[in-house]
């Protein structure tokens, strides 16, 4: 009975606290929750048909990805309430946690499985995780830990930081992962150069990236063959070029309305994993252009946001925390589009909560949390206390 009257207390305090945040935290949960609810409809139409042909149940993806959306949700609310320098403790653990599972997926341990020429996933507790997306949020704190107090590190703490991000991207290549390893690789050079890294250091970071995506395409024929069939995807229409062929068919059948919730054509076994990587492809088809130009809006809505979050904060570790968190919710996103739409090579980056999967679902609402987090000590800065004043004038003296 006691633990029941706790669990209620818990619950009026949750709702009876976020109306007391700063109005960019309220601002960014309510546009997450909009974003996650229709990533969920469109995920039930998109799989539905599958579903029911290979389970028997047409609800078993948004079942399940409901199951991992609360686990998201739990993680992203909890971030939401505690203290970033609590955060901070624990974040390196994470990291190395993460990568030391992205070693295993490597080696084959476990239930590492081979899908696409690439092995990203390692099963744990009778469940597939790809690590290389839980290793986001917590890259993003440790590069913004690291490049916010640079000029104060040691030349040998610098290598040693540089070398462990670097290890981190070569696992992550290693899989082989490009578009995975460009992403997190592009966040962390962004993350540098808000911090204000010199030009010289970021210059050969790009170099040394620019060399390692060459060697990977050169090694790895299905990198290579992406890259040619999105020139031309109609030259091979039945063959590698297939799945784009089908995306664009699905995109451009949307016309300015759409063919409605549930009308999609494309997704009736001609798109190849349409409720994961080609999910906007059905959501396009179905909403139309007006659907995507609203869906568009959201990101934007969001990227201004986040943007401002990151302009308010103070402290240099919290902007170049909501810098990057921002940049891989919405450069995700608008790579993912661009696949779909064949602006850009297909790549294996999901559309952020809305394609299936756990682990990223999971990692997404993560790093909306630290945004809201963020938000929400910009709108308590007023009140800190003086010691804390000066502890951040010397992590920040800029």
């Amino acid at each position: 009975m006691l633990a029941n009257k706790d669990l209620l207390h818990h619950f009026l305090t949750y709702f009876t606290e976020v109306k007391h945040w700063a109005l960019e935290a309220r601002l960014l949960r309510w546009l997450t929750l909009l974003w996650l609810g229709l990533g969920l409809v469109t995920l039930f139409s998109a799989s539905y048909p599958v579903a029911a042909v290979d389970y028997g149940d047409g609800w078993y993806y948004v079942k399940r990805q409901i199951v991992w959306a609360i686990a998201g949700l739990i993680c992203a609310g909890a971030i939401a309430r505690v203290p970033l320098k609590k955060i901070r403790l624990i974040s390196f653990g994470g990291l190395i946690i993460s990568f030391g599972l992205i070693l295993l997926t490597i080696v084959g341990f476990g239930r590492g499985s081979e899908e696409w020429g690439a092995s990203r996933w390692i099963g744990i507790a009778g469940f597939a995780l790809q690590p290389s997306e839980f290793a986001k949020p917590f890259l993003v704190l440790e590069a913004a830990n690291v490049f916010s107090r640079w000029r104060q590190l040691k030349i040998w703490h610098r290598a040693v930081w540089l070398s462990l991000f670097a290890g981190i991207l070569l696992a992550i290549l290693k899989q082989p992962n490009l578009s995975t390893t460009a992403l997190c690789g592009m966040t962390i050079w962004f993350i540098a150069l808000a911090a204000g890294i010199p030009w010289l250091l970021l210059g050969g970071a790009a170099g040394v990236g620019g060399l390692a995506a060459l060697a990977s395409i050169s090694v790895n024929s299905y990198q290579r063959e992406r890259l040619t069939f999105f020139l031309d995807p109609f030259r091979a229409a039945r063959d590698e070029g297939y799945q784009l062929v089908q995306s664009l068919l699905a995109v451009s059948s949307g016309g300015g309305w759409g063919l409605g919730f549930g009308e999609s054509q494309q997704k009736l076994f001609f798109l190849p994993i349409q409720h994961t990587d080609f999910i906007f492809a059905i959501f396009a088809e179905e909403f139309g252009l007006i659907g995507s130009l609203g869906l568009l809006g959201l990101l934007f809505a969001y990227a201004s946001l986040g943007s401002y979050v990151a302009w308010r904060s103070p402290v240099l570790r919290h902007r170049l925390i909501a810098i990057g968190a921002t940049f891989i919710l919405i450069g995700q996103s608008l790579l993912n589009i661009g696949v779909a739409t064949g602006a850009l090579p297909t790549t294996g980056l999901p559309l952020p909560l809305f394609s299936y999967g756990g682990s990223s679902i999971i990692s997404s609402l993560m790093l909306a949390g630290l945004l809201v987090r963020i938000a929400r000590e910009n709108g308590e800065a007023t009140v800190i206390s003086l010691a804390e004043r000066r502890q951040q004038r010397q992590e920040n003296p800029t």
